[in-house]
């Protein structure tokens, strides 16, 4: 068993003072390529109300990672506010892979009516993966979930505006019909121009969870959804506070974490006045293993609001080897020690 150890300074904010935190690193394969990686790894935390997650992709910097120590630290010590729904809808994420395991994917994904589909990838020579092989990806989806379906796509930025504009006409007659068109510009000007060209709803990601001010997007009507996600943005209350001044509607979508990660999100969505939209929180399919017995994964395509447990067994087969686990622990103390002078 990896054994707890407690050097995390207990603190969210100046001043705050907290008991100590079990701490355990955990590393997974995942099933697919995803977002450039093939393992997702991390570290839970325990606190006086529950477990959380810390666990900023390896080339986010000290200062970006600080969002998601406050988040760990907010499910730690006084926990999430109370829900006003019970379950909560849930998307199929599609990476970006061939049509046959595209619609498997679908047809796999516990009931979901909705499906995300991943565009816009660098293929190894840089070059934006090619609008036919999209295509035949989207169509697939289509015939795995069905005419009554949902379809979204999600860009990541890799778009310029005349790629995108151009690619999305062409997606959203593959896909017959999209919901929307996730961050198909890097930059809100870009997600402006686009929104203004095309008939398809565009959604805001990187631009409000990686953006020094995230009301850009609203001061420019370039969005018409705003994508939130727990950790990148500080925690549950931070992201309703943020849904609330925005006041678009919000889709909850997940940072690729174990279920202790994904029950954060959940715990947002289901604490939103209005949830309009599926969410992008059924991605613990994507993990190999995760760190409870009965991961938080869609049946009838919702997930049910609930707040998992680790246990040893589980815990024990995701330790991180001995050079991971130093890495995270010592990431986790810089980070801590950062939001003790933020």
């Amino acid at each position: 068993m990896q054994p707890p150890v407690n050097p995390v300074p207990a603190a969210t904010r100046p001043g705050a003072t907290t008991p100590p935190l079990d701490v355990r690193v955990w590393s997974t394969p995942l099933h697919v390529r995803f977002r450039g990686i093939t393992v997702r790894e991390g570290v839970l935390l325990r606190g006086p109300a529950g477990w959380g997650e810390f666990s900023p992709f390896r080339e986010y910097d000290d200062a970006e990672a600080l969002a998601w120590w406050r988040a760990a630290r907010e499910a730690c010590d006084v926990g999430w506010p109370a829900p006003v729904r019970d379950v909560v809808p849930v998307n199929v994420t599609v990476p970006a892979v061939g049509p046959e395991q595209a619609a498997a994917i679908v047809r796999a994904s516990g009931g979901c009516r909705t499906a995300k589909v991943k565009v816009a990838q660098r293929l190894a020579d840089g070059t934006v993966e090619p609008v036919d092989v999209e295509a035949e990806r989207l169509a697939a989806v289509r015939d795995a979930l069905g005419p009554g379906g949902r379809i979204r796509i999600d860009a990541n930025g890799g778009w310029d505006v005349d790629e995108a504009v151009a690619r999305v006409r062409r997606l959203d007659r593959a896909a017959g019909g999209l919901e929307y068109v996730e961050q198909p510009t890097a930059d809100v000007a870009g997600l402006a121009r686009v929104r203004r060209a095309v008939d398809v709803p565009v959604a805001a990601d990187e631009s409000i969870r990686r953006a020094e001010d995230p009301f850009a997007v609203v001061r420019a009507e370039a969005a018409d959804v705003v994508v939130l996600k727990v950790q990148p943005l500080g925690g549950v209350r931070a992201c309703l506070e943020l849904a609330e001044r925005v006041g678009l509607p919000v889709v909850v979508s997940s940072a690729i974490e174990s279920s202790v990660g994904i029950a954060a999100g959940v715990a947002l969505a289901a604490a939103l006045p209005e949830l309009p939209y599926a969410c992008g929180l059924a991605t613990t399919q994507l993990l190999v293993r995760d760190v409870v017995a009965e991961p938080l994964a869609p049946v009838d395509g919702a997930i049910r609001v609930a707040r998992p447990v680790p246990d040893d067994e589980h815990l024990d087969a995701l330790a991180a080897d001995d050079a991971t686990s130093r890495w995270w622990r010592e990431r986790l103390e810089r980070v801590a020690a950062r939001a003790v002078t933020a």
